[in-house]
């Protein structure tokens, strides 16, 4: 069993604290000047790529070293890839409506209700869903099996949501897709294929702090929150409700899995059918 720098981690905290606001505050100062507050959504990215940095500077001397260094690298490619993907994605369009909606009900200042209702609160979300990323960093013993786990669960998620995001891109660009519902490759096993990978990436960096049982359960908040983010909050819940009442897309959810990948149910056999 690894242990753990208990001191050193507690005194860290603060300084990503920082390193996720800054990136956020960045942002709030684009969307003012181009007035586009989706800018967020990129920022979302390059914030957990920056306390992850943050936190490998802090815990040199601390960790063991390939632990650091790995989990580190797997979050920084998890957050550039997400962040490039959302920028290329909303290129060329203007104010994502979910932010248009939000502001449109602002008491008084939109710049000011937008800075605590969409970067503060993000800063704080990256802080609390990165804390076993924060974490790791002090674990002071080898990684073992559960280390391993973890890099085989995250590399299985960013394959799933790379995956989905790349189909998904290419069947909107095509014209004659215009108006239907994706229900092909990944997106036939389960209606949201980047977040099952998001969920997979979460879990699998969680079990890189696993060999520390007690720093484990100390930071668990993080994963579970992403979950609910993914599956009750901004990420499942909302896209559904705002396509449900979309051509097709009641048939797709009875033949779909909600979210973790299962096969299409119109597939199987009638006859093998209840």
């Amino acid at each position: 069993m690894s242990g753990f720098a208990w001191g050193a981690f507690g005194g860290h905290l603060a300084g990503t604290a920082c390193a996720a606001l800054a990136v956020l505050l960045v942002a709030f100062a684009v969307g003012l000047r181009t007035g586009r507050h989706r800018v967020v959504d990129v920022a979302w990215g390059v914030a957990f790529t920056a306390v992850a940095l943050t936190s490998y500077g802090l815990s040199a001397g601390h960790g063991d070293s390939g632990r650091r260094l790995l989990v580190t690298v797997l979050t920084a490619v998890w957050g550039l890839r997400l962040a490039a993907h959302i920028a290329w994605r909303g290129r060329g369009h203007g104010e994502d409506p979910r932010y248009e909606r939000m502001l449109a009900k602002a008491p008084g200042s939109r710049a000011a209700y937008a800075f605590r209702k969409v970067y503060l609160l993000q800063a704080a979300l990256v802080w609390l869903v990165s804390l076993p990323v924060q974490a790791a960093g002090y674990v002071t013993g080898p990684m073992g099996p559960l280390a391993i786990a973890g890099g085989a669960l995250w590399l299985t998620g960013l394959v799933f949501e790379s995956v989905g995001d790349r189909q998904l891109a290419l069947f909107k660009a095509d014209p004659g897709n215009r108006g239907k519902i994706m229900d092909r490759g990944l997106w036939s096993w389960t209606r949201h294929p980047n977040y099952f990978g998001d969920f997979c990436v979460w879990w699998g960096l969680f079990l890189l702090v696993c060999d520390a049982p007690a720093a484990a359960a100390a930071t668990v908040v993080g994963p579970v929150t992403m979950s609910l983010l993914l599956t009750r909050g901004s990420g499942k819940a909302l896209l559904e409700r705002h396509m449900a009442e979309r051509p097709g897309y009641a048939a797709y959810v009875r033949r779909t899995s909600g979210f973790f990948p299962l096969p299409p149910r119109d597939r199987v056999p009638p006859r093998e059918r209840g």
